[in-house]
């Protein structure tokens, strides 16, 4: 992956009646409550509350002098995150009730503790942290909502802070949590090197935003923290692994899946591969399944719909036989072997059983198809349940380890499926532009002799690029993509050189053309509402009279639960702004959350006669269709006409609800590009108001004709 996609995406309260303000629409009654996550928290000895606010203040106060005073040393201001991640753990479970028992209260005073302790150090100019070995948590400023956020770092007692060696490091997805806030969170990394600490191995772990399976906000969290991590430590990015279990079992299947290409090994522990078949949608009336839009955005977090691209690493799979979780590395496998059967490359499977009961022998089951070597490994701990077997350790390990010495850094064959440009990057390709996203798109390619062959399927757009030492110095080389001869470029004028080609299919034909396509969608803009949250991003509050009360009141409600939701589920602050208050740096630099309508919001009535829609006091029309202005309004993504490289939202937040929350699994887009709410219909846990069209934009932006 290059670093400008990398970093870019590097990437989203109950509705009771209360919620809505007084507003709550008599045409139907409220939805029934949801059990909140996270649960309300226990009452404080007053004595004790005192003492920690008091602490929280002062050290709050210390932060503040102290960032002003260290503006003449950015080295040492960089790590002021490493004292805020005490200071707001301790911070949020005051302000937000979030003590769930009383013991907690002896950590929240040991976290300050260390605050102060890290912050003394940095005013002195001798931060000790940054050389010690151990447990040793560390905090960064997230691009996407300027939040501080806590990771962990297990160091091994070898490492030395001048060392020139770039060490392996494996990444740590935490299971669910309901309870996980930064305090426990920060408490588990200083007292817990946690299930794995292999030799040698320097060990992040993620707080991936909270509790949210490392999807969205908590995907891009992986990112944000490797960059930060990298100005601390030498890290070797040909030995990078991605490990979990439970709901950090599902997160290492996505991060496997759709990163497959960073990735030394994959080692991922129970958790989910999917979404239909992991909740039992569609089996009951109970559990029916979801409307066909949200169906298809099952693509973008089910990992069984990507497996193919394991081809491009080796997992090593853990379950416990008698885990109902096991379930996940099962539809992985039985996936894997559906690809080898479909004609894609082909996936050996090798089931290996731990050792300890007398009788276990590995039972070798391989896909259709023959592999050079074994791709994916599933050990089983023998009758256990969801834990991982202390007895399967040393197996999973010497697996892991196997695979990160033979890892190639730059393969001569490379595997990617996609659905979306949200996921664009596999090793040197990258692809660009589909015909149609979310209906699969494939590509192979492979260094041969005199350049790069290509294969795809719905691919409109890609790009090659490989290290100058890939191919002889001076010499020729060409990509052959569907049979279409192109020139493969050495850009020597750079350092370090790469062989690069930008590859365009027009008119059926392969062209080398270096630019994307104005006004199409593209892997920096590509939609549904969801991918707009997973980068920099301001929300606009109208200061203005909206054309109708009902609508103004229903989005003042909405604004108020996104702020509440994104501050319980991705733990940070989410930025607002007046409308009249929106400067030319947040149009260049953040994606706009514009609430109200074309009257009440000043920048959507500068931009209105550009977007898809029209907006009076009596009609919206959208796709030709007309509704009445009064209880409906419009929420959908699209490119910002005042920065067409950033997107604006209109009136939605992440677009999954309260009752999401209750399953992992379920935190899934619930809106594509764009839909129609209508507000004479009660919010449900599910939905703000009944949805009255719902649809994606084509690859132009258009309203596509279904």
């Amino acid at each position: 992956m290059t670093p400008a996609l990398l970093t870019s995406r590097p990437l989203r309260l109950v509705l009771a009646a209360a919620v809505l303000g007084g507003h709550a629409f008599a045409q139907a009654p409220a939805p029934a409550p949801v059990r909140p996550v996270p649960p309300p928290g226990v009452q404080l000895p007053d004595g004790d509350r005192a003492e920690l606010q008091a602490g929280v203040v002062a050290l709050g106060k210390d932060i503040t002098i102290l960032r002003h005073n260290l503006q003449s040393k950015p080295e040492m201001l960089a790590l002021l995150p490493d004292v805020l991640i005490f200071h707001k753990a301790v911070n949020w479970a005051l302000r937000y009730n979030e003590f769930f028992n009383v013991k907690q209260v002896a950590t929240a005073k040991k976290l300050l503790e260390l605050g102060n302790q890290r912050l003394a150090e940095l005013k002195d100019g001798k931060p000790s942290w940054i050389s010690a070995t151990g447990l040793v948590p560390r905090g960064y400023i997230s691009k996407i909502d300027g939040s501080v956020q806590p990771y962990g770092m297990v160091i091994p007692d070898d490492w030395k802070a001048d060392e020139k060696t770039p060490r392996r490091l494996d990444f740590w997805c935490h299971g669910r949590g309901e309870t996980l806030s930064e305090l426990d969170f920060l408490n588990q990394r200083i007292t817990s090197k946690g299930e794995y600490t292999p030799a040698g191995t320097l060990v992040l772990h993620l707080y991936g935003r909270y509790c949210c399976a490392n999807k969205f906000a908590g995907e891009t969290d992986l990112f944000e923290a490797l960059e930060n991590a990298k100005t601390h430590y030498k890290i070797d990015s040909n030995k990078l692994v991605v490990r979990g279990f439970s709901m950090g079992g599902g997160s290492t299947w996505q991060f496997g899946t759709h990163f497959a290409g960073l990735w030394a090994a994959i080692n991922p522990g129970a958790g989910f591969g999917d979404t239909k078949e992991f909740m039992k949608l569609g089996t009951t009336p109970e559990k029916p399944l979801p409307p066909e839009w949200e169906q298809t955005l099952w693509k973008w977090y089910d990992s069984a719909a990507s497996v193919s691209n394991l081809a491009n690493t080796t997992t090593v799979a853990y379950s416990g036989e008698i885990d109902g979780q096991k379930q996940a590395a099962d539809i992985m496998i039985r996936f894997a072997r559906q690809e080898a059967g479909n004609a894609h490359p082909p996936i050996a499977v090798l089931n290996k059983v731990e050792p300890g009961d007398g009788s276990s022998k590995a039972a070798e089951a391989r896909v259709t198809g023959t592999a050079p070597d074994v791709a994916f490994y599933h050990v089983i701990g023998l009758q256990v349940p969801h834990k991982i077997k202390p007895e399967a350790k040393p197996e999973v390990d010497s697996l892991v380890d196997a695979a990160v010495a033979k890892h190639e850094a730059v393969p001569k064959k490379v595997h990617f499926t996609t659905y979306t440009l949200v996921y664009p990057t596999m090793s040197w390709i990258t692809v660009m532009g589909m015909e149609k996203q979310w209906e699969r798109a494939d590509v192979d390619a492979e260094i041969v002799k005199g350049g790069v062959k290509v294969e795809t399927k719905n691919v409109t757009h890609l790009t090659v690029n490989l290290p100058g030492e890939t191919f002889p110095a001076g010499s020729k080389q060409e990509v052959i993509i569907d049979g279409t001869h192109l020139p493969l470029d050495l850009y020597a004028d750079h350092t370090p050189h790469w062989w690069n080609a930008s590859l365009r299919k027009e008119g059926g034909h392969w062209t080398a053309k270096a630019s994307v396509k104005d006004g199409t969608k593209s892997a920096l803009l590509c939609g549904p509402i969801d991918h707009a949250f997973m980068s920099s991003f301001v929300n606009v509050r109208p200061t203005g009279k909206p054309l109708n009360d009902k609508v103004g009141a229903w989005a003042k409600s909405e604004l108020e639960h996104a702020i509440g939701f994104w501050r319980k589920v991705y733990r940070g602050e989410a930025p607002v702004k007046d409308d009249t208050a929106i400067t030319n740096e947040d149009i260049a630099n953040s994606n706009l959350i514009l609430w109200g309508d074309p009257s009440s919001n000043a920048v959507l009535k500068k931009i209105i006669a550009k977007l898809p829609v029209q907006w009076s006091a009596t009609q919206l029309t959208f796709g030709g269709k007309n509704y009445e202005a009064a209880h409906t309004a419009p929420v959908m993504i699209f490119p910002n006409p005042l920065n067409p490289t950033k997107y604006v939202v209109l009136n939605s937040g992440v677009t999954f609800r309260e009752q999401a929350l209750l399953n992992n699994a379920d935190q899934t887009p619930k809106l594509p590009d764009w839909a129609i709410i209508d507000l004479n219909t009660a919010p449900d846990a599910k939905w703000p108001g009944e949805v009255k069209a719902a649809g994606f934009f084509d690859e132009q932006w258009k309203v596509s004709a279904k």
